[in-house]
């Protein structure tokens, strides 16, 4: 048997990092950046307004209050947008609009409630010092700062830097397209009715959505009867829309564990057994160069396999760092046994405390029901406990690797 580890090096080996593509930006949601992207302009690209009020200057102020105004000629209005912006001189006011770029010769504006929003002429019950409210020029970006690197997952606040950066368009790394299949000859589709010895097909709605909390493209495809020609027929019928296959059933040592008969030797395939709980039998290779990864059929034993394999893999493919989920140290509420020689994950859940200090904390406390095919704690749980292989036992009180489930 492998290593959890020497498994997971053996794919990261293996898979491509996907070609980057040029896209307009809201098609680009989602994606990795491929590319540094620099601001043309500083932003904001002059100075402008923060608030709705006056452009003044600020000596013509200096002594405002409730009891003594200071009483100024308003010359005319400025709007966001204003192209014909000139100068202010001292004695005299401009009404502004939030956004909108300063008058040269003002140097503070007066928000209009501390006014009486006079349009001739305005009084002004406080004072202000120079640089009052107003946005300058660049001290959000400078000209030519680097507003996303490579590397960065572009979301909502990435995307509108982008944009307000002038950039329609980003050079990117898509979102590998991910075809899941689940293989059995007793599987069903949910809302269908069973037969004795048959059950609804969770396995393929499961590792659809987690390659979608991965930040890859789910496609699932109709579950396959354990028949040789049919299973072959359908990987080879996904190929060209898929960056990756994921399959689960049909790896282990049964005599109708077909994935496994019919990849063997397909492509760079091979299938393995691994030092861990859930999850031992294993397949992984490329097919025609698109990674397959081929999953145990037990729902836990294929969910952590997804976490533990597949997603680092699908962030590899983007170029990402291929991280697991993300770990903390807890300790442990309950005593804990593990098989010898084993990667024990175990379905747990992840408690944060706050201490005196406001310093964080957590316990975990490991599930009922550690069955590999008990789904019912996987989907309770929020973390995946992650005893090393020599961990036989863990008194309560100990500290233990936790990995976070997606929430």
């Amino acid at each position: 048997m492998r290593t959890v580890d020497e498994h997971l090096a053996d794919i990261l080996a293996s898979v491509p990092v996907l070609p980057p593509l040029d896209l307009a930006l809201l098609e680009a949601t989602g994606t990795v950046l491929a590319e540094p992207v620099t601001a043309p302009v500083s932003l904001p690209p002059f100075d402008n307004s923060a608030m709705d009020g006056y452009a003044v200057v600020s000596a013509d102020v200096a002594k405002a209050s409730e009891a003594e105004p200071a009483v100024l000629p308003v010359i005319g209005d400025i709007a966001a947008g204003d192209s014909g912006v000139t100068a202010i001189r001292p004695g005299l006011a401009a009404r502004i609009m939030t956004g909108a770029p300063m008058p040269a010769g003002a140097d503070a504006v007066i928000p209009v409630e501390w006014t009486d929003g006079g349009a001739a002429t305005v009084r002004i019950n406080r004072s202000a010092p120079p640089g009052h409210y107003i946005r300058r020029s660049g001290e959000d970006v400078l000209e030519g700062e680097i507003v996303a690197a490579p590397g960065t997952r572009l979301g909502a606040t990435q995307l509108g830097m982008l944009a307000a950066v002038g950039r329609a368009r980003a050079v990117v790394r898509p979102k590998p397209r991910v075809v899941v299949l689940s293989t059995g000859s007793e599987l069903r589709e949910p809302g269908s009715e069973l037969a004795p010895g048959q059950i609804w097909d969770s396995n393929s709605f499961m590792l659809t959505a987690a390659v979608i909390e991965a930040g890859g493209v789910g496609y699932r495809q109709a579950m396959v009867e354990d028949d040789p020609r049919k299973v072959l027929e359908s990987l080879e019928d996904q190929l060209m829309r898929a960056d990756a296959l994921v399959t689960s059933g049909g790896v282990s040592m049964g005599a109708r564990d077909v994935v496994k008969e019919v990849l063997t030797g397909v492509g760079t395939v091979q299938f393995h057994k691994v030092r861990m709980r859930p999850g031992k039998p294993q397949g992984f290779g490329l097919m025609e160069g698109t990674p397959i990864f081929t999953l145990p059929g037990n729902p836990v034993s294929a969910y952590v396999s997804f976490q533990v394999f597949v997603r680092p893999a699908l962030r590899a493919m983007q170029g990402l760092p291929p991280e697991t989920l993300p770990t903390v140290t807890a300790v442990l509420a309950e005593d804990v046994k593990s098989p010898a020689g084993l990667k024990h994950f175990l379905r747990a859940t992840l408690t944060s405390n706050r201490g005196a200090h406001m310093q964080q904390s957590y316990t975990v406390t490991p599930a009922e029901g550690q069955g590999s095919h008990q789904l019912a704690a996987l989907s309770s749980a929020n973390a995946l406990i992650a005893l090393p292989e020599d961990a036989e036992e863990l008194p309560a009180g100990s500290h233990v690797e936790v990995l976070r489930l997606p929430s």
